[in-house]
């Protein structure tokens, strides 16, 4: 889990701020110096940046620890990211500030300082070496009367003696901007640098200035424009001449096509904001428009773009009175930001000048057919998300009186937690960001005090709220229609050990019969420290989990019960009071071989517990960032080892704080002989985005037949000095197999190639089969080396049957995460057989798909393709 190799070197020169070996960006700022800055000691000290999901501004609590006030994010994605830290005081007012001792990175923003993280992903935006240069160009403004400052970007090699002047781009701030943020935050520099040097850029100048005022018109075309032509070899004609820019710069642009046509060849407009809606042009304006323009191009982002809406009625205008232009379409990621607008520069420069430039909107870019309403206020009691995962929070008006608002969810990166902050609407706070995707669980914090939702009369037994965000990833979290979920139901008993009576929840799948000869396998799931039996259902998704597994048919039906592990006596509240209890009102084994205990944290504490000093009990046993904090206990390995058939021990990364406690338990496990698996670092902190995906790793592990499963190593290398080169083998006898490839999709690095030859032989009676058919399925694991872990996401496939016939079915094609799909980190069916095909034996093949991250760290990853075969109905 390495960050890319050049991650250090994206760090500002602000000293209070580091990067770990693993890639998570760390800030410590004394606590001496910070009191010193705002004048007293604050309540609260807080990292505020662009570091939310969507590059949502988000805050990040930096709680005093000795003498610093430290924090840390990661493991980021690259980009530029521009950051405060804020102090609030007791009363709720705040002050925000940056490091003394670090330069001034925004001109326009005093306190905020930024950091650059690189990687193959954004090389368009890094730093190039012999690039361009830019210039202050001073000119005394013919609207103001005063002297103003442009930025002048010249290309390598600029010649200002070459016999053609070159063309020229001008570059318009938006209203409350600086001239310096098209460098600062744009970074126009790297962008125009990096397509000069592709050969993308039309040898041109580049302008950048901000002219707002009386009149923008006059501050461009006789100060801006007049002092460009005096100090440089530009052009004065308009096939030479191109303009654009953001918010009111664009409007200014846009009204130049009306008030001076013919005098910029190309116009480019970034999310557009008109002070007042301009009339429709007319018939001659639009004609001298036409004439005189060789291109309008239109940018917006998504709907948090405040001139969403506008530039749909812009592109109403155009069509309407028939004005000739293009449209990028909706940038869906991100809404009215420098990451749109940057992207836009980088696609509008590439353009302008080039005879054989394109018209269309960029690929994944979408229409803007109807403008966006937002739920209205008042109208909305949970939290609404629409179709394009973009979610909307309002409070009720009982904070009407707060002073603060803020969301609190795990959606940072690997599922930390981030306040994101609410803005007030009457007497309700509301906030809007996105996309999101995926499972999120939150609260709200009231001026500083943690509050669940009051609206949220679902969910009582924990103090987060659920939110599902349906899309790309966490498939396995999302409810199945109700007629293919299992039940979950409240079992009610009296503790013996508790000396009350008390609640559990139990899962039982769909199809469960309560009256069939063999008892069910039973996993007794247990929660952490600070939880209770709700944590499971409400927040670790295990119930929706469990239902796909079920549909997809990957797993061994099975019962769960949740059980309060809140006790004096683990061990004993279990097996003599909740696991009777359980027996009693659920067909379910009691035998080592079908039952199985699983817990996290504290839970996963209690689990080792009970497993190590009632040997013969638990033949599975699964411990989710957990050690034996405390103390440990008396235990016999070899009755521990004689009924167990596995023991599987997983931790998050190394934002876990019981990360050490787990390596710990290793050591301990590994010194006393006792059989156990590592399942490796799950990349994440000590919460449920790390349990979840625990829970989805050992499901299909349960209860399984040894003799049939068997694994299939993966190795992946990705050659030091090969940037993007990435071999997989495939080896089940040693040979291996490597993948072709790579092909550059674009996105990723894409490798192919075949599994090894699976051959399923069936030579079952009748009496012995009854009426199941068989399947086998496959679960990909982490590709692992010493820098990165690659998830199992990124491998798919798709399954072909070498032997067809009635009654056999390959299954399904997976695509990988990069694919747009799951990959194979959840199982996937390879084939299966109805009765009437699963006598003799069938031959299977796989066409195999390998997409990573052309970011992807140089070493070797090695990881394993598990196969598994059963009976199924």
């Amino acid at each position: 889990m390495a960050p890319p190799a050049a991650a250090a070197e994206g760090v500002a020169p602000d000293p209070w701020v580091s990067v770990t070996p693993e890639g998570y960006y760390r800030f410590t700022a004394p606590q001496a110096t910070v009191q010193e800055i705002v004048g007293g000691t604050p309540q609260v000290v807080e990292l505020q940046g662009n570091i939310g999901p969507a590059g949502t501004w988000s805050d990040l609590a930096m709680d005093p620890s000795g003498t610093d006030y430290p924090t840390q994010v990661g493991i980021l994605d690259p980009g530029l990211y521009y950051y405060q830290y804020t102090a609030t005081f007791p009363d709720r007012t705040k002050k925000s500030f940056r490091n003394p001792d670090a330069p001034a990175a925004i001109s326009s923003k005093p306190t905020w300082s930024t950091f650059f993280v690189p990687g193959p992903s954004v090389q368009w935006m890094s730093d190039v070496a012999n690039g361009g240069d830019v210039a202050e160009l001073t000119y005394d403004s013919p609207a103001a009367g005063d002297e103003r400052t442009t930025l002048v970007w010249t290309p390598p090699g600029y010649d200002a003696e070459r016999a053609e002047a070159y063309p020229v781009l001008y570059l318009l701030a938006d209203d409350g901007q600086s001239a310096d943020e098209w460098t600062e935050l744009g970074r126009a520099r790297q962008v125009l640098d990096n397509l000069a040097a592709e050969g993308g850029l039309a040898s041109m100048v580049v302008v950048m200035a901000e002219v707002g005022g009386a009149d923008p018109r006059a501050e461009l075309l006789d100060g801006v424009v007049a002092a460009a032509r005096d100090a440089y070899h530009v052009a004065d004609d308009a096939s030479g001449q191109a303009v654009a820019g953001i918010g009111t710069g664009a409007e200014q642009a846009l009204t130049l096509l009306r008030t001076d046509p013919g005098v910029f060849s190309e116009v480019g407009a970034f999310s557009v904001e008109f002070s007042q809606r301009p009339a429709d042009p007319n018939r001659s304006e639009v004609a001298a428009i036409n004439e005189g323009t060789d291109r309008v191009r239109i940018y917006v982002g998504n709907v948090l773009d405040p001139s969403y809406n506008k530039t749909h009625d812009l592109l109403r205008t155009f069509e309407r009175t028939g004005v000739e232009h293009e449209f990028d379409g909706v940038d869906p990621d991100t809404g009215g930001t420098w990451d749109t607008w940057r992207e836009g520069l980088r696609d509008f420069a590439s353009r302008v000048f080039q005879d054989d430039a394109g018209h269309g909107p960029r690929e994944g870019h979408r229409p803007l057919d109807r403008k966006y309403t937002a739920p209205a206020t008042g109208s909305i009691s949970t939290p609404h998300v629409d179709e394009d995962g973009i979610v909307t929070f309002e409070t009720g008006t009982q904070f009407k009186d707060a002073k603060d608002v803020t969301v609190w969810a795990n959606w940072a990166p690997n599922g930390a937690w981030f306040r994101v902050p609410m803005t007030r609407v009457g007497d309700r706070w509301r906030l809007q960001m996105g996309p999101l995707d995926g499972f999120y669980y939150y609260r709200y914090v009231v001026d500083g005090v943690d509050v669940k939702d009051p609206e949220d009369k679902v969910n009582t037994l924990t103090g987060v709220s659920p939110l599902f965000v349906p899309g790309e990833t966490d498939r396995m979290l999302g409810d199945l229609p109700a007629d293919e979920r299992g039940e979950v139901s409240l079992l009610t008993y009296d503790s013996a050990v508790a000396g009350e009576e008390r609640q559990a929840y139990v899962w039982t799948p769909k199809g469960y019969d309560a009256n069939r000869a063999e008892p069910y396998p039973v996993l007794y799931l247990n929660h952490g420290g600070g939880q209770n039996y709700g944590d499971w259902v409400e927040v670790g998704r295990a119930p929706q989990i469990l239902d796909h597994y079920i549909k997809d048919g990957a797993i061994v039906p099975m019962v769960v019960v949740m059980g309060n592990g809140n006790s004096p006596d683990f061990p004993a509240e279990l097996v003599e009071n909740l696991a009777p209890a359980a027996r009693a009102e659920y067909n379910i084994a009691d035998d080592a071989a079908r039952q199985a205990i699983a817990g996290l944290s504290m839970g996963a504490m209690n689990t080792l517990n009970t497993w190590l000093t009632r040997p013969g009990q638990f033949g599975w046993m699964a411990a989710f960032s957990g050690g034996l904090f405390f103390n440990t206990p008396q235990f016999d390995p070899a009755l521990v080892n004689a009924e167990t058939r596995m023991a599987r021990v997983y931790t998050g990364d190394v934002t876990d704080f019981t990360y050490q406690a787990t390596m710990d338990l290793l050591e301990l496990l590994e010194t006393n002989g006792i059989h156990h698996e590592f399942a490796g670092v799950t990349q994440g902190p000590h919460g449920f985005d790390t349990w979840s995906k625990n829970l989805v790793d050992l499901l299909p592990r349960l209860f399984r037949d040894p003799a049939n499963t068997q694994g299939v190593e993966l190795r992946a290398v990705v050659p030091e000095g090969e940037d993007g080169v990435l071999a997989l083998s495939v080896a089940d006898d040693g040979s291996g197999v490597t993948l072709d490839g790579p092909q550059n999709t674009g996105t990723a690095l894409r490798f192919t190639g075949q599994l090894p030859t699976v051959t399923v032989t069936d030579s079952r009676s009748v009496s012995q089969a009854g009426v199941t058919g068989w399947a086998v399925t496959g679960q990909a694991y982490s590709f692992e080396s010493a820098t990165r872990l690659l998830d199992g996401k990124h491998l798919g496939w798709t399954p072909r049957l070498e032997s067809p016939r009635a009654g056999l079915a390959a299954g399904d094609a997976r695509a990988t995460a990069l694919g747009g799909g799951e990959g194979l980190v959840v199982p996937g069916r390879l084939a299966s057989a109805t009765p009437e095909g699963r006598v003799g034996t069938a031959t299977i093949g796989a066409d195999l798909v390998l997409d990573v991250p052309v970011d992807t760290t140089p070493g070797e990853y090695t990881g394993t393709l598990s196969l598994s075969l059963f009976p199924v109905d």
